[in-house]
């Protein structure tokens, strides 16, 4: 009797390029016989209309279990867990501002982003977890499978247990085909991580009231539903999906990653060298431009963000009610990739991110990466370079335009416009931007604090333009 042969390792080349040309074949796959396309229709209709979560703004007096410490003024949880505002000033003497303070979210906590996934008719299909989050509006969303911070699944806020998490926690006997820890955005958190995992099931997995098992294909034809006009959302594909999707060996032009090279990691490292950044930390109270009012914290000036505090009912959580504070952005962001065909193989324009919240005082983000209501005041020539060019970009140049929601559980109506923008011929490089390989931008993202969040999200949109034909699952064209 012959045995049969082993499959290989997910981390071996064989592994990934097994791995490769199945995520192919799952996101051509729109339509699956365990996942039909309307059938997802009338299933998120039917979770929206049930969804009777409520989000109230409240003044930080009717906080419960927060409250500001004496002395600092710092806004933190009473069991010293979840997360705190702090204040922060940021001296970075090469950079054009070279000095500022504001408020910074710190959260040491390593949360759990995590997919569970499984083979239906030799497709790789993905439970997705319809999830209300108080930042958004509405606040459903497709999340992952676990999608919580380590007080959420130790159980600190004294709910229900969350669903799925033992698939990520012990692991060894399952296959890891996503396991890295990513940073988030910079701007806003003091060196937030993720562990961003896909995990790999094959026997039968209970489908739990909420939960979908859906392919890649039809993830990607939803990320291109954003927000509306009024402002409300209806993107259907949260910001820690499209983060996890990133991190998959897409197949671009054939090729599912490859290690960076010494010329690209000498330019990373020949810039984290040269930036000086210090970030102190400081009271929240009397932050130099910034003001506490009975309802948020805000800069003198309108721009940037504010803290407020809000109170949440959503029946489907571990937790049905609480309060907390939230970052409410002023203004709607801006994240763009030029990106073009170079020798066969594509390429996008990264620029290097310097941002008080890096672990590692910066990371390759998009082309463009602002809220443009920041530079209103200043002379044009202030603004981020090329950020007319990717506005201005005439529509056929455009693979994708779509304004998406971002993280709901720290943020409120926190919303960007992605753009990723067909390069013309314009040969311009501004200082601090580079033309990278996608594929080697993805072997940079098996690592951590490389790659920041916005330019995740922007690979993400990516695939969703860049699958393979159908049929040939073993090779990156286009739809």
């Amino acid at each position: 009797m012959v045995a049969a042969a082993a499959a290989p390792r997910a981390g071996s080349d064989a592994g990934v390029k097994r791995t490769h040309a199945r995520v192919a074949l799952s996101a051509v796959a729109e339509e699956t016989a365990v996942a039909p396309f309307a059938g997802f229709r009338r299933w998120w209709e039917e979770r929206r209309a049930e969804d009777a979560s409520r989000v109230d703004r409240i003044p930080f007096a009717e906080l419960r279990s927060w409250s500001f410490t004496e002395g600092t003024g710092d806004l933190v949880h009473d069991s010293g867990r979840f997360f705190q505002v702090r204040g922060a000033e940021v001296h970075r003497p090469e950079g054009p501002v070279s000095q500022w303070s504001q408020p910074l979210l710190h959260q040491p906590e390593v949360g759990i982003l995590g997919l569970l996934a499984k083979e239906f008719d030799g497709v790789l299909h993905f439970l997705m977890q319809a999830k209300t989050e108080p930042g958004n509006r509405p606040g459903l969303q497709l999340s992952p499978t676990v999608q919580a911070t380590l007080s959420n699944y130790s159980g600190v806020h004294g709910g229900r247990a969350v669903p799925y998490v033992e698939h990520f926690l012990h692991r060894n006997a399952r296959r890891v085909l996503v396991d890295v820890r990513q940073s988030e955005q910079g701007s806003w958190f003091f060196r937030k991580r993720n562990r961003n995992m896909v995990v790999e099931v094959a026997g039968d997995v209970e489908v739990r009231e909420g939960f979908r098992w859906m392919p890649l294909g039809q993830l990607h034809r939803l990320l291109a539903e954003g927000t509306g006009t009024d402002g409300t959302d209806s993107s259907v594909v949260n910001m820690d999906t499209r983060s996890i999707l990133s991190c998959l060996p897409f197949p671009f032009d054939g090729v599912p990653r490859a290690e960076p090279s010494g010329d690209l990691l000498g330019w990373l490292t020949e810039a984290r060298s040269r930036e000086r950044v210090r970030v102190e930390r400081v009271p929240l109270a009397g932050l130099p431009e910034w003001r506490r009012e009975p309802d948020r914290i805000a800069h003198r000036n309108g721009s940037f963000f504010s803290i407020v505090a809000v109170r949440v009912r959503a029946g489907e959580r571990e937790v049905t009610e609480w309060t907390q504070p939230l970052l409410r952005p002023h203004g709607v962001g801006v994240s763009a990739f030029l990106t073009k065909s170079v020798d066969g193989a594509r390429h996008v324009l990264a620029n290097l991110r310097v941002e008080p919240g890096n672990v590692d005082v910066l990371e390759i983000g998009p082309t463009v990466q602002c809220t443009p209501e920041n530079f209103a005041h200043l002379p044009a020539a202030a603004g981020p370079p090329l950020l007319g060019k990717v506005l201005d970009a005439p529509r056929e140049r455009l693979l994708f335009d779509t304004v998406l929601a971002e993280e709901g559980g720290r943020f409120q109506h926190a919303r960007s416009r992605y753009l990723v923008v067909e390069a013309d011929d314009d040969p311009y490089e501004p200082p601090g931007h580079r033309w990278v390989p996608v594929a080697e931008l993805l072997g940079l993202m098996r690592h951590s604090h490389y790659v920041n969040v916005e330019a995740r999200t922007l690979l993400a949109c990516l695939q969703s333009v860049c699958v393979p034909e159908p049929g040939r699952p073993g090779e990156g064209g286009g739809r």
